[in-house]
């Protein structure tokens, strides 16, 4: 969509009656301001807003977002004020602009506190109008579909942000087709080796593939019309790139035993239909157990409905068959975008308003977390394609992944029922609180005031919402206890220096002293001294007289001064504290954690320990998660590090006689250095090997993951 006109007619498609003047009003403005200015892909920027408002157009959205996919970047390139879009557009297209523009700049894998604060911001926005996110998404599909001219290290961060925020995000408003085309265009550029071999077998396939669908759509339409069912359409497309690598992956099978590369949709007029339709499928074709799925029954969240069964149908080959009504796939594609609130004419629906809710829900949820790391955990945690769906004794849906427990559940429902949560009965039985929740459980949860989080929750939960508010409340009660031991602490130092708090505080000589101590207030100082972080010496120190505490420091200076010339005739060659700067900080201890072994091109965040230095971490840690994020620090990979870095790797594949010499000499191949190699045969057979190599950084160790990728029996190569 490269002209207006074009806009305009997919338009007046939808918006029968309605005055188009604003949007060739936006058009004119939107070229004005922009005239030869060009997007990052070298293409005119004018076109690429035509595209994203074409990309709204296409969804039959209403008027106001549709201009706001012309004028989204007036603000971003800075070319227009607020002002402006208020007095010529109204307030709502200035509010969704400048919402959009907020997260514009969001950077998936920028330092950790800048990430979570561009995400929070995008949340924020979206929960204000749900058309922010509405906007955002058209305009990123846009960038990823010209993402071919930017840079390899650009493809991947952009990609990388896209499957694990924006994807997810176009799935939890139910956009199907988007979320499709967002994963399969990341894949292309996340793992362009796996994604070529798929694409060259899918089209290898491509005929026989074609006819098996016209031999299974004619056996189901004449299936249905011997029971009297006339199906309005049966369709067979091919399963989306990434749904069947993802496959590949988890099942640890070849491309060629993926049996189920098409699925089927059958469409009927009625409700009634979809059940005759799934009983009659099911008469011939023998069902595979666990893969009948009622969401007509139980909606999903974003309010798709659909019947879902997996069936071993012609020539044994299995196929995934979905039975829905036309309305209801209408909103399978579009999702929010169907039954959109804010198109003209249109009453919102309870539909909507559950949905709504459900975001609003999410949202507020989000903004209680305060810690970074654990900020994008649980948006990772919250954006899941729930995997079963359990109920409350009114009839409430709760979607939660597999192995989630009654705790879960509890959390799922309220902060303070999750926190008082003594136990459970499922389906009218008592269950222990570590007791995986199964598909259409009935669950009801018992509470008491009395009862408060225990640390051994952390290890039942499954949902990143579950684990964020029990560590929210745990961090709490640790603060209280360090308050109340900090000050126990300090009325004791103080009162053998004949002083207190209280006259500290008359003085005045608690602010040099906090100052002393960098701490922001009281309760930062007495916590800090109830956690240990702050020792009696220091206090000490603090209270002496300015002129002693020079004589000491440098009394001290020059045993540090000793200690390192004694050090630097023992220097061992490079050293993991050559390898890492840590900001502010010259002499101190640094180790590599060896629960996630990073190197360098990780990112990572240094954890002050109890007397043995710093340890480093990947910021994805779970054990780093799991910390104080009051005792993190920020910490970055030496450019000059010249020093070699332990990966464990893990290894999976057909077991053959030369499969030892073939890893082996593919890891020699890239120069690499073997620490350890142990190897094992699974009790189905498959040969496993857990391998620590030393690598310079993360683009060596990533293509030699590559490598071992296209040893013919690997099917699994990652780190552990």
């Amino acid at each position: 969509m490269s002209d207006y006109n074009g806009l305009l007619q997919l338009t007046r498609g939808h918006l029968h009656g309605v005055d188009l003047s604003r949007l060739e009003k936006a058009y004119k403005f939107a070229a004005e301001r922009h005239r030869d200015a060009l997007h990052s892909s070298g293409e005119s920027y004018l076109k690429h807003l035509l595209d994203v408002a074409a990309t709204l157009a296409t969804q039959k959205l209403d008027l106001d977002t549709i201009i706001c996919g012309l004028l989204h970047g007036v603000l971003k390139e800075d070319v227009a004020t607020i002002q402006e879009l208020t007095k010529n557009f109204g307030q709502d297209v200035a509010n969704i602009v400048d919402g959009t523009t907020r997260i514009t700049n969001v950077q998936y894998h920028s330092q950790l506190v800048h990430q979570a604060e561009n995400i929070r911001k995008l949340f924020l926005a979206m929960g204000a109008d749900i058309r922010v996110l509405l906007v955002k998404l058209a305009d990123r599909l846009q960038d990823m579909l010209t993402l071919q001219s930017a840079d390899d290290e650009r493809q991947r961060q952009i990609s990388r942000e896209t499957m694990d925020l924006y994807a997810p995000l176009a799935s939890r408003l139910g956009i199907d087709w988007l979320k499709r085309e967002l994963e399969d265009l990341s894949f292309q550029y996340l793992f362009p080796f796996e994604y070529e071999d798929l694409v060259d077998h899918i089209e290898n396939t491509l005929v026989d593939r074609q006819d098996y669908v016209e031999e299974v759509i004619a056996i189901l339409r004449n299936k249905l019309h011997q029971n009297r069912i006339n199906p309005v359409r049966i369709i067979g497309r091919p399963k989306h790139l990434y749904s069947i690598y993802k496959k590949l992956v988890v099942q640890n099978i070849s491309v060629d035993q993926v049996y189920d590369k098409v699925a089927f949709r059958i469409l009927v007029n009625t409700v009634s239909e979809c059940y005759q339709t799934l009983g009659t499928i099911h008469d011939d074709w023998k069902p595979v157990p666990g893969r009948i799925k009622d969401y007509i029954a139980t909606p999903k969240a974003n309010n798709y409905q659909s019947l879902h069964t997996t069936v071993s149908g012609p020539r044994g080959h299995f196929i995934e068959i979905q039975i829905r009504t036309e309305d209801m796939d209408h909103i399978a594609q579009e999702g929010v975008a169907a039954h959109w609130a804010y198109k003209e004419g249109q009453k919102i629906t309870s539909h909507d308003i559950r949905l709504f809710r459900d975001l609003k829900q999410l949202v507020k949820g989000l903004q209680e977390v305060e810690d970074p790391g654990e900020f994008l955990e649980s948006v990772r945690g919250e954006l899941f394609d729930p995997d079963i769906y359990a109920l409350t004794p009114t009839g409430e849906v709760r979607g939660m992944p597999r192995g989630s427990t009654p705790i879960d559940f509890a959390y799922a429902i309220h902060t303070g029922v999750g926190d008082r949560c003594t136990g459970a009965k499922v389906n009218g039985k008592l269950v222990q609180l570590k007791y995986h929740l199964q598909n259409g459980d009935i669950v009801e949860i018992l509470t008491a005031k009395q009862q408060h989080p225990k640390r051994a929750w952390l290890q039942m939960v499954k949902t990143s919402r579950a684990r964020s508010r029990i560590n929210h409340w745990l961090r709490r009660e640790e603060k209280e206890k360090s308050l109340k031991l900090g000050r126990e602490i300090c009325e004791r130092e103080l009162k053998r220096h004949e002083t207190s708090l209280k006259k500290l505080l008359k003085t005045g000589h608690l602010r040099l002293m906090l100052k002393d101590l960098r701490c922001n207030s009281l309760d930062d100082m007495l916590s800090k001294v109830g956690s240990g972080r702050i020792t009696v010496s220091h206090i000490e120190r603090a209270l002496l007289p300015k002129e002693y505490r020079k004589e000491q420091e440098e009394r001290r200076q020059q045993e540090l001064m000793e200690k390192a010339a004694l050090a630097e005739t023992n220097k061992p060659s490079p050293s993991t504290r050559d390898a890492i700067a840590i900001d502010g900080v010259d002499d101190m201890l640094v180790k590599i954690s060896q629960c996630c072994k990073p190197v360098p091109g990780d990112d990572i965040v240094g954890f002050i320990t109890t007397g043995s230095g710093v340890s480093i971490h990947q910021s994805s840690c779970p054990n780093l998660l799991a910390t104080d994020p009051q005792r993190w620090l920020e910490v970055s990979w030496s450019a000059a590090s010249q020093s070699e870095h332990q990966a464990e790797l893990l290894i999976r594949a057909e077991d053959k006689k030369s499969l030892i010499a073939d890893i082996s000499g593919a890891i020699s191949s890239d120069d690499i250095d073997i620490g350890r190699f142990n190897s094992r045969i699974t009790a189905d057979g498959t040969a496993e090997f857990a391998v620590v190599v030393e690598v310079k950084d993360l683009h060596q160790l990533n293509q030699l993951l590559r490598h071992l990728r296209q040893i013919p029996e690997v099917f699994e190569a990652r780190r552990r």
